[in-house]
């Protein structure tokens, strides 16, 4: 019953119970150097993106230049600090989700944006591949109004531009972080923050997919 259901989002009452402590986690980002967790310099933001399997990519915006610091993790849910077991059973409600802290005088939304669909697939529905579950979902979960505003703006962009060259609906999840689930992060365990410097050959199902993200003005 539960690998056929793994694509069927759970309710609250069903979610796995969790814990009240904490999983540890590093304090520092292995590659960036920053901290994992706030808080953090005036003037920088917080979103929180899911694009299927979280190694691959959080590796994408720790590349960013702009980007302050990253971490997996799982949001969207409500089982409080999920493991990992339990969030790939698709009973805690959770994505696998990067939280992305950025400097707005040095990237702009429309290029975390850009980077977020153009490198994974989200036409389809709780799936990146052969990874099928809800934990896989597509979502973008903003921290604040411009985040949100931009986000669906840009979803129908990609939408457009998807459209052109035949392919389906988005299905992305675009909320507000504070309203999704019970609205909180949950670091991932130690092994997975940063996991592809730690394993360059590990496995990663991201890059250039279908069409190219054209920002406004382009």
């Amino acid at each position: 019953m539960l690998g056929t259901s793994k694509t069927r989002m759970i309710t609250a009452d069903e979610a796995l119970p969790g814990r009240d402590v904490a999983l540890e986690v590093p304090d520092r980002h292995v590659v960036l150097g920053t901290p994992l967790q706030g808080p953090w310099p005036e003037g920088l933001e917080v979103m929180y993106v899911g694009m299927g399997c979280f190694w691959g990519a959080e590796r994408i915006f720790w590349q960013t230049p702009g980007v302050h610091s990253t971490a997996a993790g799982y949001m969207g849910g409500w089982t409080a600090n999920p493991t990992y077991q339990e969030t790939c059973t698709a009973q805690t409600g959770h994505a696998e989700a990067v939280q992305v802290v950025y400097d707005p005088a040095q990237v702009s939304l429309e290029t975390l944006l850009a980077a977020f669909w153009e490198n994974h697939d989200p036409t389809t529905a709780n799936r990146q591949g052969n990874d099928v579950g809800t934990q896989y979902r597509s979502a973008v979960f903003a921290t604040t109004d411009a985040q949100l505003a931009a986000a669906e703006a840009s979803r129908d962009q990609y939408q457009a531009r998807l459209a052109e060259s035949g392919y389906g609906q988005i299905t992305t999840q675009i909320a507000r972080a504070s309203e999704a689930g019970d609205g909180q992060f949950y670091y991932a365990e130690d092994y997975h923050q940063q996991y592809l410097h730690k394993n360059p050959g590990g496995y990663c199902n991201h890059g250039f997919c279908q069409v190219g993200y054209a920002p406004a003005g382009a």
